[in-house]
């Protein structure tokens, strides 16, 4: 495993909308790795998707603390109600937003091994999917931002 330079807000990449994985293989399996660590190194970061890394895949690795989630193509199935939410994200560095996200979100994807997964997420974890899930289409928390904090 390695540490990947983050992308900061400003860099292109990051408003670019990223491609499916085809296959999931061991290439895929290092870069969400790859991914993974560079979030933990970040201390607070509580996801990450490729292209913050300067990868225009669709890739997510997630840990609210109950372990790291791996998610290859990850699709948005379902989502309900409404929370305010305030956010935060490792490419836009020491600003913080309050946004309106679903209260209640599920997310399928493929996990590291090409095996179908399906995610429920609630609360924070529904926040950090949609976050996440916004990325690989070149949106950031910003953009749904309704007030500075």
């Amino acid at each position: 495993m390695a540490q990947r330079k983050l992308r900061i807000f400003g860099d292109d990449i990051l408003r670019k909308k990223s491609r499916e994985v085809t296959e999931v293989n061991d290439r895929i399996r290092m870069i969400l790795d790859d991914m993974a660590e560079t979030m933990y190194a970040q201390g607070n970061g509580a996801g990450l998707a490729a292209c913050q890394v300067g990868i225009l895949k669709r890739l997510v690795v997630i840990d609210m603390g109950d372990g790291l989630i791996k998610l290859v193509n990850p699709v948005m199935e379902e989502q309900s109600g409404l929370q305010e939410c305030e956010e935060g994200c490792l490419s836009i560095p020491d600003r913080f937003g309050k946004t309106l996200r679903p209260q209640s979100v599920t997310v399928t994807a493929l996990d590291e091994n090409g095996k179908e997964t399906r995610i429920r997420g609630e609360g924070d974890l529904a926040k950090c999917l949609c976050h996440e899930l916004d990325h690989l289409d070149g949106i950031l928390f910003v953009d749904h931002m309704i007030e500075e904090i």
